[in-house]
């Protein structure tokens, strides 16, 4: 009988994605979730390579856990994730004590390979991708759970200067509509309101199989989630790349209502220049040619991004045009990292390197600009009613109810009649907004005829352009 796991996440989405899956699957084979490291008897260390800090967080995060087999007892210790797909065996001749090593396409080995490491078994490392037959770790329906993710592709085929996704994740893999449509529609049946599609640049995705120049794409899974899973209240996606938003995706914004009027989609930065150097294969016109369409599809719309500062050669004009561009663009909201050389990657060749002060100095403006703008964006909510959908209690006051509304903005609500926050998971409420913080809003529920239907959740049988695939 296995014992009990304990699973700790560095890196992104997918990364969180992949760590639900691993708990899944090992507790499909018996074993016992706990949130207390002390009393696990297997702990998975799930790593992201994209950023230089998540891997010095891992080894030191290993050296903390192997002091934990200080007092004798068993302990395996697992790496999984991007880090153990770059590495492979090189993490054990630095990390020895390390007993599992599996990178992303090999985690459904990891309960067989915890069970032997258990019973004494040497170390074991399998980081190889399943090019010739992908497999996708379908999610596993979490009852009480509003918002789940679920993988449509893997890999990636753009060929970044500062990514190293396309090593540690390899080429990209689509996933059939059949598998993607009955997940979706598994999750619904639980009481999943929200579904978040992934993949590294997911609106790439087409049907296996189909015509590079036919119809079945991202925009074609889209209505057809929406045509077969009308009980799905939200459907979102993350994170799409500029050069695959077509025509047909933003028409989608206009015409499917169960679509979120809110789009993350990573420019990097704001200089043609800069975007040349790191291969991005936009620039900013085109760019912000896709963004006008997307919100003449989608009035009301709202875009968050991501931002590389200090890449090499960025000079402080380049820079002053990726500032220029938070306004330009509209952004409410921004992931922004200062650039770090990743192995494998062409960007490390470049030419001019900018210094680690100058990088910190850009990145705190440009994140002072990013909160400007989010700032007022909120503040010009206060006094409207928001639809938000209900996740969970608030992080910061467990009374309060915390969701999204469907542009993605952080609501949380003030319970005044001694109403449980838990009762009101995966309900779509309507607040009245009543002040708003630096990255939030704050209101109370509004009572409404109960024979009214928000606009969000009506439902319209769409056509799709073919039919499903058999």
């Amino acid at each position: 009988m296995p014992g009990r796991f304990h699973v700790e996440t560095f890196g992104c989405q997918m990364n969180v994605h992949d760590s639900h899956r691993i708990e899944e699957h090992l507790e499909a084979d018996g074993w016992q979730r706990t949130d207390d490291v002390a009393h696990a008897d297997l702990v998975v260390v799930n790593t992201c390579s994209v950023r230089e800090k998540a891997e010095h967080k891992l080894h030191s995060r290993l050296g903390a856990l192997r002091a934990l087999r200080a007092d004798g007892r068993r302990l395996v210790l697992a790496v999984t994730g991007c880090v153990a797909q770059r590495e492979g065996a090189d993490l054990l001749r630095r990390a020895p004590f390390v007993d599992v090593v599996l990178g992303p396409d090999n985690l459904a080995e990891l309960p067989a390979r915890a069970r032997a490491a258990l019973e004494g078994a040497p170390s074991y490392v399998h980081a190889e991708f399943d090019i010739a037959f992908p497999r996708f770790l379908r999610a596993r329906p979490r009852p009480g759970e509003p918002t789940a993710y679920v993988t449509v592709m893997k890999g990636c085929d753009e060929r970044c200067t500062f990514c190293v996704v396309p090593s540690t994740r390899g080429p990209q893999r689509d996933r059939p509509s059949d598998d993607i449509v009955e997940e979706v529609g598994r999750l619904v049946d639980a009481g999943c309101r929200e579904v978040t599609l992934l993949g590294q640049t997911v609106n790439a995705w087409r049907e296996p199989g189909s015509s590079p120049d036919g119809d079945r794409d991202f925009a074609w899974l889209l209505r057809r989630i929406a045509n077969e899973v009308p009980a799905l209240r939200r459907l979102r996606y993350t994170s799409p790349h500029p050069r695959h938003l077509s025509s047909g995706l933003c028409a989608a914004h206009g015409e499917l209502e169960v679509l979120a009027a809110h789009v993350h989609l990573p420019v990097q930065s704001g200089s043609d220049r800069i975007l040349r150097r790191m291969k991005r294969r936009h620039d900013r016109a085109d760019y912000l040619e896709r963004l006008r369409r997307l919100r003449e599809a989608r009035p009301g719309l709202t875009v968050s991004t991501d931002f590389i500062v200090g890449f090499p050669g960025e000079t402080e004009d380049d820079f002053a045009q990726t500032l220029a561009l938070v306004d330009e663009a509209g952004f409410v909201a921004a992931f922004a990292f200062k650039y770090s050389p990743r192995p494998g990657t062409a960007a490390p060749r470049l030419d001019g390197a900018v210094p680690e002060p100058v990088k910190e100095e850009r990145l705190a403006r440009l994140l002072e600009a990013v909160e400007r703008r989010q700032r007022a964006h909120l503040a010009s909510l206060v006094g409207t009613r928001q639809r938000v959908l209900v996740e969970g209690p608030s992080k910061t006051d467990p009374r309060r109810a915390s969701g999204r509304t469907h542009r993605n903005e952080i609501v949380h609500v003030e319970l005044e009649d001694g109403s449980s926050p838990h009762a009101l998971v995966g309900r779509l409420i309507e607040v009245h907004v009543e002040s708003a913080g630096a990255h939030s809003l704050f209101g109370r529920p509004v009572e409404r005829d109960a024979t009214s239907v928000p606009r969000e959740t009506r439902r319209v049988r769409l056509p799709l352009l073919h039919e499903p695939v058999a």
